[in-house]
């Protein structure tokens, strides 16, 4: 058994009471705990104090605000609710998807979105007791020591962001909304991430997220979230695609008007995949759009050996996985 170090939990009411509350050196936020509590049994967190959010209501909200053209959901929120929130499988099923395929039930009662998206990396040779990180003689860039033993050598860690929302809500153009003693900023998710394992968001000490803004389709689309594990639960993604497909009307024999694909499990952020132009224009149900998306995630990502299994393999997993969801989407009408 792992057992938990001391420390004080302060329970604010309001957002600006847990600004204050993150004023405290160390302090760390938790609403449902799934990924901070094991890291701090594993020693790779000690706070002093933990806030929890769990009385915080105003974060605990879905809602459509069709005049602003947006979905706001509150970072309380949790991955059951978003998966089975009747608007989100409407209107964004790759966000129900990814939400409901989350690690298992039990998890995702008491996961919450914000926590999702600001989910720690993880990594191989980090995410393990601090007994077994000792045999490593000094852990690594993440940990106690000062060297990746995945890229030896390497200057920045290198540690995988394993969401399963986020490479979902930035091929949908979502925004996060902090809130800090500096004030409220909003800004792209996918700006929110950074290439380093060892701090991959912009996030102040003191700030919070409150909501995840995302914009409401204009048109007709189809998007899916496929993600490949050992087994079909309880795992992290060993690589995961979210794809987003606009058409030109509401058939998936429409001619592809924008496409977005964005991949995780690589690094410490999501990475887009570029060079789609050849892909618009196309029907999504033609054979050679499913094949030049699934070369060109094949071309751009690399995974490292962060994560269990050799990388060549989830290279192959991931050319795999991105055909099979166009296919999914294809087969859904």
């Amino acid at each position: 058994m792992l057992r938990m170090p001391r420390f004080s939990v302060q329970t604010p009411r309001t957002i600006d009471e847990v600004v204050q509350a993150l004023r405290t050196p160390g302090a760390r936020l938790v609403a449902g705990g799934t990924d901070l509590l094991p890291n701090i049994k594993h020693r790779l967190e000690q706070p002093p104090v933990l806030v929890s959010l769990s009385r915080v209501r105003e974060l605990g909200d879905v809602v459509v605000d069709e005049a602003a053209g947006v979905m706001r959901i509150g970072a309380r929120v949790t991955l059951t609710a978003i998966s089975e929130h009747a608007q989100v499988r409407e209107r964004f099923p790759s966000l129900a998807r990814a939400a409901g395929v989350v690690a298992s039930p039990l998890i995702r009662n008491m996961g919450t979105l914000g926590g999702n998206v600001n989910l720690d990396t993880r990594c191989r040779y980090v995410n393990q007791t601090a007994f077994w990180r000792e045999a490593l003689g000094g852990g690594c860039i993440k940990s106690e020591g000062s060297v990746c033993h995945v890229v030896p050598g390497g200057r920045n860690c290198v540690a995988a962001m394993s969401s399963d929302c986020v490479p979902v809500l930035i091929s949908l153009g979502a925004s996060i909304v902090l809130v800090g003693s500096q004030g409220r900023r909003e800004l792209p998710l996918e700006d929110y991430y950074l290439a380093d394992g060892v701090r991959h968001t912009t996030r102040l000490d003191d700030e919070l997220t409150t909501e995840l803004v995302v914009p409401l389709p204009r048109g007709p689309r189809r998007s899916h979230y496929a993600k490949w594990t050992v087994r079909g639960s309880i795992d992290f993604p060993l690589v995961s695609v979210a794809l987003r497909f606009d058409l030109e009307q509401d058939h998936v024999s429409a001619p592809v008007s924008e496409a977005h694909v964005v991949v995780g499990v690589l690094g410490s952020k999501p990475r887009r995949v570029t060079r789609l132009d050849d892909v618009v224009g196309k029907a999504l149900d033609d054979p050679s759009l499913a094949t030049a998306v699934a070369e060109r995630v094949h071309q751009q990502c690399k995974p490292l050996e962060n994560v269990p299994y050799e990388a060549p393999y989830r290279r192959t997993m991931l050319r795999v996985h991105a055909r099979r969801a166009i296919e999914v989407m294809v087969a859904a009408g």
